[in-house]
């Protein structure tokens, strides 16, 4: 039996924009993406420089070769199932564990969370919302 997978339904960016997450190789960043993220690669552009857009699901993000400093961006991804999403990508080779999910809180919501940390140096939040 086939494990379920989480459904990917919105992506914030921490910075401006998910369309331009900056990275130093984007042809180095897309294998993670690829095989531990589960995104597949939509589109390739070269000008103004670099850049992969990737597709998962409900959502869309591009990683590009724009000179900015990935360790202060990243994007918060809603997922439907936080339990599916972390062993899906432990499965795909994400070394984490199921105790390294937490709450936050945002507002008058509370989520279910757990971070990832790129090779490329760009963060992601994995968060399901709590009734």
């Amino acid at each position: 039996m086939e494990k379920s997978k989480a459904i990917f339904r919105n992506a914030w960016p921490y910075q401006q924009d998910k369309m331009n997450l900056p990275v130093e190789n984007v042809e180095a960043a897309i294998p993670f993406y690829e095989t531990v993220m589960g995104f597949t690669v939509v589109s390739k552009k070269s000008s103004p420089y670099n850049t992969a857009v990737l597709s998962r699901d409900d959502i869309q993000v591009a990683i590009s070769e724009n000179g900015g400093d990935p360790a202060q961006d990243g994007c918060f991804f809603e997922v439907d199932n936080i339990v599916d999403a972390l062993e899906e990508l432990s499965s795909n080779g994400l070394e984490k564990k199921a105790s390294d999910i937490g709450t936050q809180k945002h507002g008058d919501s509370s989520w279910k969370v757990f971070f990832v940390v790129a090779p490329d140096g760009l963060c992601y939040c994995l968060g399901e919302r709590q009734h």
